[in-house]
């Protein structure tokens, strides 16, 4: 009887200690599950524009670029709002420059930043609300590394936001309030509310503290279940 009444000791405290976190991981680990992840992702909210290159745009060669840039690296020839445009980075900096001209684009102004967010946009008739320059000290849901950006916030469903960049004028991230949520929700699931970080001892006593509940638990349902219809068998045969 001593094993029985330890494990029903041990298993309530420490039910009771990992018992809210249960609660958490299945309300959190619900919500990741049945929202579809390209929705979280904001896919749905870029459209794709298929802007094929003109060979009548590109009067600035390549050559060129690289006579006046020889450290450029990374070299793509694309389009941004229907113009032929060079994307390149010399070290760690980003530019832009006009195909046509060799003009430098970048960096980017506001209403630039402005125009591309609306041609990106799925919908051509939502409202800008608001345009700001991130800096430093970017929010939760923006990555330190693309740095410097414009946020463009849109009047619609979900208060969605478009990040385009200073230096190449790309669209580097989109956010929306079910994505700020679900990025909570993965944050109390893995129990690190900062780096969001999976492999943290927090949630590794966690995990253990539950397991050893869930054996203690074991043994409570052999003395419950089955040592008790052992002693229910041995009485009726003792009475009979």
């Amino acid at each position: 009887m001593s094993w029985h009444r330890s494990s029903r000791t041990y298993h309530k405290w420490l039910m009771l200690f990992v018992g809210l976190q249960f609660v958490i991981w299945s309300i959190s680990g619900a919500y990741m599950v049945l929202l579809d992840i390209d929705y979280i992702h904001g896919d749905s909210l870029v459209i794709k524009h298929q802007a094929p290159l003109n060979s009548e745009q590109i009067n600035y060669p390549i050559a060129q670029l690289y006579t006046d840039h020889p450290d450029a690296e990374n070299l793509v020839l694309t389009t941004l709002l229907g113009s032929a445009v060079y994307r390149f980075s010399e070290g760690k900096a980003k530019y832009l420059l006009s195909a046509d001209t060799g003009k430098l684009l970048s960096p980017i102004n506001e209403a630039d930043a402005k125009q591309i967010a609306k041609h990106k946009y799925a919908k051509s008739n939502a409202k800008v609300t608001q345009v700001s320059m991130v800096i430093d000290n970017p929010p939760r849901e923006l990555n330190a590394r693309h740095l410097p950006v414009w946020r463009v916030d849109f009047d619609d469903f979900a208060s969605p936001s478009f990040y385009i960049s200073v230096e190449s004028g790309e669209l580097v991230t989109k956010r929306h309030s079910f994505w700020r949520l679900f990025d909570w929700m993965f944050s109390f699931h893995v129990m690190d509310y900062i780096e969001e970080d999976a492999s943290n001892k927090l949630l590794l006593i966690v995990t253990l503290s539950g397991l050893i509940a869930s054996l203690f638990g074991f043994v409570l349902t052999y003395f419950r279940v089955f040592r008790a219809k052992k002693n229910r068998q041995n009485k009726t045969r003792r009475v009979i």
